[in-house]
């Protein structure tokens, strides 16, 4: 059974515990590493591994701190060579060559974000679940069968987006940036179109914008749609 908790989602800072009943996992470590030991109840010697989508410091803040706790922290070359850190315990990882982590089989894949080599992760636990994780990307090229849980970004709509920009409170430079780094409420609906749904028991709205977004509206909207439980965190 798939239990996924969030310690933070946003600009301020994205860390997710996750666990199947028998090997937990942290999904980023952007905030300060007390928080995520509280969020561990301090039991950090059960996490099995961190799993890392990309440097920029939202998702990676406390990286230092989740290695030298001698968890081992899988991401790709070009975020690790980013980061500038050596550490025997970090675990390069390649798009599409599958791992295994304690009882997760997890598949990364490549993403589209305004950085060296960030990935997302499809993780398959032994009961048949698979849960996908997936942030800072405005696009993903892959359908994905069978999935029960979608940990997905949804941090903008266009239409606010450009309201705000309109009404002077984002600058225009802004919309290009955003068009290229994040997935929008817009692109989320088509991913889900894209998709087979029909296993899916949960899906978790990510790193919504703190002023682009609307949380009850993309709540409602993407409910609409896929007629599933939708949290966000």
């Amino acid at each position: 059974m798939i239990e996924i908790t969030s310690f933070g989602s946003g600009s301020k800072g994205n860390a997710y515990r996750v666990t199947d009943g028998v090997t937990p996992l942290l999904l980023e470590c952007g905030i300060k590493y007390r928080e995520i030991q509280k969020g561990f109840e301090f039991r950090m010697s059960e996490v099995a591994g961190c799993l890392l989508t990309h440097e920029h410091g939202d998702h990676s803040k406390s990286v230092k701190d989740v290695l030298k706790a001698g968890i081992n922290v899988y991401a790709s070359q070009g975020t690790i060579d980013s980061l500038g850190i050596t550490n025997h315990r970090f675990k390069p990882v390649k798009a599409l060559q599958q791992f295994q982590l304690g009882t997760w089989t997890i598949m990364p894949f490549d993403t589209e974000h305004d950085v060296s080599e960030p990935l997302g992760f499809l993780l398959a636990n032994q009961a048949g679940e698979k849960l996908l994780f997936a942030t800072d990307t405005y696009y993903i090229k892959y359908v994905f069968p069978g999935l029960t849980h979608i940990m997905v970004e949804c941090n903008y709509s266009l239409d606010i987006l450009d309201q705000n920009i309109l009404e002077g409170r984002v600058p225009q430079v802004m919309r290009k940036r955003l068009i290229r780094s994040h997935f929008s409420l817009e692109n989320v609906k088509e991913f889900f179109k894209a998709n087979d749904l029909s296993k899916v028991k949960e899906i978790w709205l990510l790193h919504l914008s703190d002023t682009n977004s609307d949380a009850e509206l993309f709540k409602k909207e993407i409910m609409a749609l896929t007629g599933k439980m939708i949290i966000i965190p």
